[in-house]
C-alpha cells in the first residue's frame, strides 16, 4: 500500500467516527484549532516567508504573490473564519422536509455528511483552513491537495490545527495534506498525485478544484470521482448612462485593483456607447499608473484625450481579451450598443462566476438579473464581494460555477447530501 493510498483509508476510518460527533463536540475541537493556529502564528509567518520568497525568486508576478501571502491580519481573518464556523448551525441531521404516505409510512429527508472531500488548489493558503474547517463542522475528512508553492505554509498550517484537534479530543484524522516533497522527494512538483486522487473511487466521495483553467480542466476531464466545478473568474462589469458614474468609477477601481489576483476581480468592463465619453476620463485618471487598459476603437479614443494628460498605458484589445481571466492589473474594455448586446457578450464569454450591471434603468436591471447566466448578479455592486466570508459563510469551499447540487460560494451546506428515513408499521408493498 502506497502512503497516498494510506491516507484514504485514514480518511475513511476518521470520517465515519467524525459522521458520529454532535455539533458540541466539533464546535470544541474547532475552538481548539482555532486557538493552535493563533499559538503558532510565528512559525506560520516564518513558512509563509519562505514560499513568498520561493515564489518571487522563480518569477511569480506579484498579484498572485499576493495570493499566497499571510500577514498577521489576514490569520486574524482566517481564524475569524474558523469562529463564524463554529457559530453556524450545524446542518447535519437536520430534516428538510417530511410527509406522510397514503399507506401510514412516515418519510423524512435529512441532511448527512457528504463522506471523504478532496480540494486540490493553487497558492491561498487560507484555503487549507477554510475547507478544514467546513469539512469538519459537515462531518467531512477533508484530504487538502495545495500547490507546491505554499507547500511550507500549508505544513504549518496543518500541523496547527491537527494538534489543536488532537489537544481537545477532535479526530485529527479527519484532516490530511498531500505532502508533495514527502511522497516524491525527487520531483515535489510532480502532478502524479493528483491522478492517484482522481481515480480513488471507493475512497474519495467528492473533489473541487479551485485555482486556473488549466487545473480546472484537468480535473473535470480526468476525474473517475465527482466534481464540484470551481470555475474561473472571467468577471464583467456593464456600465449604462444612467449610472452614476462617479459611484461607477469607484465600482471599477475596487473590482480591479482591491486584489486582482482572485477569481471575483473584475476583467472586463462593458460601457454602453452612449456613457463612454462621460466614464473615460474620469476612469483613466482613477485608474492611472496602476492598470494597462486593453480598449477596442470607441474606447480607446474616449480614454486617449485623458491618457496624453496621465501616463496610462492603452492597448488595443484583441479577441483573446474577451475570453482572458487576466488576475493581474490589465482591465478590457468594450463598447456596447445595448444592454442586450452586453448580456449576449457576457454570456459568450464569462465563466459564469459574478457579473455586474451599473445602472438606474429598472427594466435594464430586470432584463440583466433575468438574463445573465452566472452564480452572482450583482447591481450597482463590485463583484468583490462574491466570497463566502462576505454571504455570511464563515469561510468557502470555493465558488461553484456549475448548476448541480451547489452553485456560487459553497459553505456547509456544499458538504451535505441527503439521507431518506422511512418509518413503518409492518407495511409490505403489493
Amino acid at each position: 500500500m502506497n502512503s497516498l493510498q494510506s491516507i484514504f483509508v485514514s480518511l475513511k476510518q476518521a470520517q465515519a467516527r467524525l459522521a458520529l460527533e454532535n455539533a458540541a463536540a466539533k464546535n470544541k475541537a474547532l475552538a481548539a484549532a482555532a486557538a493552535a493556529i493563533d499559538r503558532d502564528r510565528a512559525l506560520i509567518l516564518e513558512a509563509n516567508a519562505r514560499d513568498v520568497e520561493k515564489a518571487r525568486d522563480g518569477g511569480m508576478k506579484e498579484s498572485l504573490v499576493d495570493r499566497l501571502s499571510l500577514d498577521d491580519r489576514r490569520i486574524d481573518g482566517i481564524i475569524e473564519g474558523v469562529e463564524v464556523v463554529i457559530r453556524q448551525n450545524d446542518p447535519v441531521g437536520t430534516v428538510r422536509s417530511g410527509w406522510a404516505l397514503p399507506n401510514g409510512l412516515l418519510v423524512e429527508q435529512v441532511s448527512v455528511p457528504l463522506g471523504v472531500a478532496a480540494i486540490i488548489y493553487e497558492s491561498r493558503p487560507n484555503v487549507t483552513v477554510d475547507c478544514a474547517a467546513l469539512a469538519y463542522k459537515a462531518g467531512c475528512s477533508i484530504l487538502l491537495r495545495g500547490s507546491s508553492s505554499a507547500l511550507e505554509s500549508n505544513r504549518a498550517l496543518v500541523s496547527a490545527i491537527k494538534s489543536g484537534l488532537e489537544a481537545r479530543g477532535g479526530i485529527a484524522d479527519a484532516v490530511a495534506l498531500v505532502d508533495l516533497a514527502a511522497l516524491d522527494p525527487e520531483n515535489p512538483s510532480s502532478r502524479r498525485d493528483v491522478d492517484e486522487i482522481l481515480a480513488a473511487r471507493g475512497w474519495i466521495d467528492v473533489v473541487l478544484p479551485r485555482g486556473g483553467k488549466e487545473l480546472i480542466k484537468r480535473v473535470v476531464e480526468n476525474a473517475r470521482i465527482p466534481v464540484i466545478e470551481t470555475g474561473e473568474g472571467n468577471c464583467h462589469i456593464y456600465v449604462e448612462p444612467s449610472a452614476n458614474l462617479d459611484n461607477a468609477v469607484e465600482i471599477i477601481a475596487n473590482a480591479k485593483l482591491q486584489r486582482p489576483g482572485v477569481c471575483n476581480a473584475v476583467e472586463t468592463l462593458l460601457v454602453h456607447r452612449d456613457a463612454i465619453a462621460a466614464l473615460m476620463p474620469s476612469l483613466v485618471e482613477r485608474l492611472a499608473g496602476k492598470v494597462e487598459l486593453r480598449c477596442d476603437t470607441a474606447s480607446k479614443a474616449a480614454a486617449s484625450r485623458e491618457a496624453k494628460e496621465i501616463p496610462t498605458v492603452l492597448k488595443d484589445a484583441t479577441e483573446e481579451d474577451w475570453e482572458t481571466e487576466f488576475l493581474d492589473n490589465i482591465l478590457a474594455v468594450k463598447t456596447v450598443d445595448s444592454c442586450e448586446e452586453a448580456i449576449a457578450h457576457i454570456n459568450r464569454y464569462g465563466t459564469k462566476h459574478s457579473e455586474a450591471i451599473l445602472t438606474q434603468d429598472l427594466q435594464s436591471v430586470q432584463r440583466f438579473r433575468m438574463e445573465i447566466d452566472a452564480a452572482c448578479v450583482y447591481v450597482n455592486a463590485s463583484t468583490r464581494f462574491t466570497d463566502g466570508s462576505v454571504f455570511g459563510f464563515g469561510a468557502e469551499l470555493g465558488i461553484s460555477t456549475q448548476k448541480f447540487h451547489v452553485r456560487g460560494p459553497m459553505g456547509l451546506e456544499a458538504l451535505t447530501t441527503i439521507k431518506y428515513l422511512v418509518s413503518g408499521s409492518g407495511q409490505i408493498r403489493e
